[in-house]
C-alpha cells in the first residue's frame, strides 16, 4: 500500500486540523524513484498537528470497515446506499474526506497496472464514493459501482495503531473496534451461529493487553535472522517457557438469560428451557436451592481433541495442561523447545501461509473476551464516542477476573544467568520489542503502520539505529507504508527529504511542508537548528548560566575569572567556545588600542 493524498472535506475539520486540510505524500516522480520500505516521519513542535494526521487516517479506515462489515453491533444505525451498493453510517469522523493510495488488488480485479490507484470521496452526510483510476475499462472506471466484496479488496490489509504516550485519539478507532469483535463473538455465541476463529475487521493496536501475544508470536515462528534485532539491542536469546490461563465460564444475570433463547418471536421459552437447549449455558443450585446461571464464554471456541478450534490447538500445543473443574479454568503450560516450536507451526501456520498471524489472531479472539463486563450501554455510548478519556470510562478487570491471561512469560538474556520475567524488562526494552514485534509480524502484508513517537523512551543509540532496525525487520518487503511521529532527530537523518513531513501550525493553521535540506546524512545540529527551530546546542539551565557570564563579562568583570568560571561550571560545547572566543577577542583588541 502506498498513500498519495489525503484531504480533510469535514466543515468541522478534524481535531487541529482545519477543514480543506490537504496533503500529497507523493508525486509521479517520487513514485518512479522510490525503491523499497522507508517510512514517512512527521516532525514539528508538540501540538503542530502531527499526531492528528495519524489520527484521521486511523479514524478513516475504522469508518470504512464499519461500513463493509458483515456483523455491526444493534448500536450502529446504517442503512444501505443503492447508488453505492455499501452501507452508510450514520456519523463518521472526520465525516468528509478524499483518500487516494496504491494498492495490489487480489486476483479478478482487473487494472491496467500493477497496483489500483483508488479514490474514496466521502462527502458530509453522504455515503462515501469509490473510484479505481486505472481499472481496465477506463470508460466505466469513475461510474463503476463498488460494493463491499470488492471494496474489502482495495482496502489495506490491516491497520497497525502504536502510541507511546497517552494518545487515547490515535487509540479510540481500534478500541471501538475491538467491541465490535467481541459483539461479533458474542452474538454467534448467543444464537449458535458457527463463528470462523479470527476477527473479521483488520484494525490491531497494539497495547500492553496486546504486547505479549506479538512477542509470543514472534519468538514462537520467526527464525533466528529475523529475530536479529530483538538479540542485539535487547539480548534476548531464547524464549523458555510460558502460561495461558482460560477462565471458561463467567455468571450471568436471569434477565441476560433470555437473549440465548429462540429469535422466533412467536415462540415462548422459560428461562429453564432455555439453558436446557443451549450448549453453552448451565444451572448450578446453591444451598438455598436459588439458580445461578452461567455461560461458557469460549464454548464457540473449544472441542474435542481433533477439533480445528482455537483451544484444542493451543492443547496440542502444550507440555501439560490441566482443568480445574472448580474454578472452571483452563491452565496451559508450554516448555519451550523445537518440537513445541514446531507443533505451534502444524496447528496455526497453515491459515496465512506459514505465517504467525494465525496465531496471533487466536490470541487476539481470546483477549477481546476481557471486554465481556462493559455494559451494552457503555459499549453504544463508546461507539458514538470522540472522547480523550477512553481508559477511564472502560475499567480494566483484574488479572483473575479475565477470561485469557499470560503468566510466567520467561526467556533467557545472553547478559544473564538465569532465566528472566518478561515484566522485568525496561521501558525501553518493551517499546523496541513493541515495535519491531509489530512490523515482523505483519511484514508480508500490504498493511498501514501507525507508529506515534515509537522511541520515547530509547537511548541515543536505539534512536539512531531505529530507521535501520524497521528494514531490517521488514527485510526488503515493499507492501507496507508507515507514517511515525517523533522529535528525534536522529530518524530525520535517516531519511530522504521527500520522506520527512514538516508540521507547523500558525493562528490555528496546520501546515505540513517538506524540508528545504538534504536530510538524509544530515547532523543533528542542523536537523535540531533547521526543523526544530532550536538553535542551541545544549539544555536551557545550561545556556542560562552561559548567559549570565556573558552579562558579567559585558559589565566590565575580570576576563579571566569569567573564562575560569567557565571552564568549571560548563562542559564543551559551542556556545561556551564562542563565549570564550569572544572574550579573548576583546582582550586583544583592547591591548592592540593601549599600544597606539
Amino acid at each position: 500500500m502506498k498513500l498519495l493524498r489525503l484531504k480533510i472535506n469535514d466543515p468541522k475539520g478534524f481535531r487541529s486540523l482545519q477543514p480543506g486540510f490537504e496533503y500529497r505524500f507523493r508525486s509521479e516522480w517520487d513514485l518512479q524513484e522510490e525503491q523499497g520500505f522507508a517510512p514517512f516521519v512527521c516532525a514539528g513542535p508538540n501540538g503542530s498537528g502531527k499526531s492528528n494526521l495519524l489520527e484521521a487516517l486511523a479514524a478513516i479506515f475504522y469508518h470504512m470497515e464499519c461500513i463493509y462489515l458483515e456483523n455491526l453491533p444493534d448500536s450502529f444505525r446504517y442503512e444501505v446506499d443503492t447508488n453505492t451498493g455499501g452501507f452508510r453510517s450514520e456519523r463518521g469522523t472526520p465525516d468528509g474526506f478524499e483518500i487516494e493510495y496504491l494498492i495490489r488488488p487480489q486476483d479478478g480485479f482487473k487494472i491496467s497496472d500493477r497496483q489500483a490507484h483508488v479514490r474514496i470521496v466521502k462527502q458530509s452526510g453522504e455515503a462515501p464514493q469509490w473510484f479505481v483510476l486505472n481499472h481496465s475499462e477506463k470508460e466505466g472506471a469513475q461510474d463503476m459501482i463498488i460494493g463491499p466484496t470488492l471494496a474489502r479488496q482495495l482496502l489495506p490489509d490491516y491497520i497497525l495503531g502504536y502510541s507511546s504516550g497517552e494518545n487515547e485519539i490515535l487509540s479510540l478507532p481500534f478500541f471501538k473496534m475491538r467491541f465490535i469483535q467481541f459483539d461479533e463473538y458474542w452474538q454467534a455465541l448467543r444464537q449458535q451461529l458457527p463463528y470462523p476463529g479470527r476477527p473479521e475487521s483488520r484494525l490491531v493496536y497494539l497495547d500492553s493487553g496486546f504486547s505479549q501475544a506479538i512477542l509470543l508470536c514472534n519468538l514462537l515462528f520467526q527464525d533466528a535472522d529475523a529475530l536479529t534485532p530483538f538479540r542485539d539491542d535487547v539480548k534476548i536469546e531464547e524464549l523458555r517457557e510460558f502460561r495461558i490461563i482460560i477462565r471458561r465460564s463467567i455468571e450471568i444475570a436471569d434477565s441476560q438469560v433470555s437473549a440465548f433463547g429462540s429469535q422466533d418471536e412467536n415462540k415462548r421459552e422459560t428461562i429453564e428451557e432455555i439453558v436446557r437447549n443451549h450448549p453453552a449455558l448451565s444451572a448450578i443450585e446453591d444451598e438455598s436451592q436459588s439458580k445461578r446461571y452461567h455461560v461458557n464464554l469460549v464454548h464457540l471456541l473449544d472441542g474435542g481433541d481433533a477439533s480445528d478450534k482455537i483451544i484444542p490447538r493451543l492443547m496440542r500445543c502444550a507440555t501439560c495442561w490441566y482443568l480445574d473443574e472448580a474454578s472452571d479454568r483452563l491452565y496451559l503450560d508450554y516448555r519451550v523447545n523445537d518440537a513445541t516450536r514446531q507443533a505451534f507451526r502444524e496447528n496455526f501456520d497453515f491459515e496465512v501461509n506459514h505465517s504467525p498471524i494465525a496465531l496471533f489472531q487466536a490470541f487476539q479472539v481470546l483477549l477481546t473476551l476481557n471486554l465481556f463486563s462493559v455494559s451494552d450501554p457503555l459499549k453504544a455510548d463508546l461507539y458514538q464516542s470522540d472522547s480523550h478519556y477512553v481508559s477511564e470510562t472502560v475499567s480494566t478487570l483484574a488479572s483473575d477476573e479475565r477470561i485469557m491471561r499470560f503468566k510466567f512469560v520467561k526467556f533467557r538474556k545472553t547478559d544473564v544467568a538465569e532465566p528472566m520475567m518478561l515484566k522485568n524488562l525496561s521501558d525501553g526494552e518493551h517499546q523496541l520489542l513493541h515495535t519491531l514485534g509489530l512490523c515482523l509480524l505483519f511484514k508480508n502484508t500490504q498493511s498501514l503502520f501507525l507508529l506515534d513517537e515509537p522511541e520515547t523512551h530509547f537511548n541515543p543509540d536505539w534512536r539512531a539505529n531505529f530507521v535501520s532496525r524497521l528494514h531490517q525487520s521488514f527485510n526488503g518487503s515493499d507492501g507496507q507504508e508507515m507514517l511515525v511521529t517523533t522529535h528525534t532527530p536522529f530518524l530525520i537523518s535517516d531519511s530522504r527529504p521527500e520522506k520527512v513531513l514538516v508540521f507547523n501550525k500558525v493562528n490555528g493553521v496546520v501546515s505540513v511542508s517538506r524540508p528545504d535540506y538534504n536530510t538524509l546524512g544530515a547532523s543533528i545540529n542542523k536537523i535540531t537548528m533547521a526543523t526544530f527551530g532550536k538553535r542551541e546546542t545544549i539544555g536551557g539551565h545550561a545556556q542560562a548560566l552561559l548567559d549570565g557570564l556573558r552579562q558579567r563579562f559585558e559589565q566590565g568583570e575580570d576576563k579571566e575569572q569569567i573564562i575560569a568560571e567557565l571552564n568549571r561550571q560548563l562542559g564543551d560545547s559551542v556556545e561556551k567556545v564562542l563565549l570564550i572566543k569572544t572574550i579573548l577577542d576583546a582582550g586583544s583588541d583592547n591591548g592592540g588600542e593601549g599600544q597606539d
